[in-house]
């Protein structure tokens, strides 16, 4: 079920060519933030793994995907909003 709707939104979206900086419009932002708290959950469940190896088959992969559709989610909501996606570009290095 989620990979259809990561599927069908992706099919509207500009392909990735750079990462993505959290933000955009309220809904978006929101978004970002909740997969920053799933992304906390994967952590966590990832660090029960030695005593609960079975979590590794089902949570983990459910938790990543999960991520990966707020993800989605946030840059269809800026996408629809109008609202640009900001790229994160790296800091160039003065040299001595």
């Amino acid at each position: 079920m989620m990979e259809g709707w990561i599927d069908q939104m992706e099919a509207g979206l500009q392909p990735l060519k750079a990462f993505i900086l959290p933000g955009g419009t309220r809904a978006a932002s929101q978004l970002h933030f909740a997969r920053v708290v799933c992304r906390r959950a994967e952590r966590r469940v990832a660090a029960l793994l030695p005593d609960q190896p079975d979590l590794a088959s089902e949570v983990i992969p459910y938790l990543n995907r999960l991520s990966d559709l707020l993800f989605t989610l946030a840059r269809g909501a800026n996408m629809l909003a109008g609202v640009a996606e900001t790229e994160w570009r790296p800091r160039s290095r003065k040299t001595p």
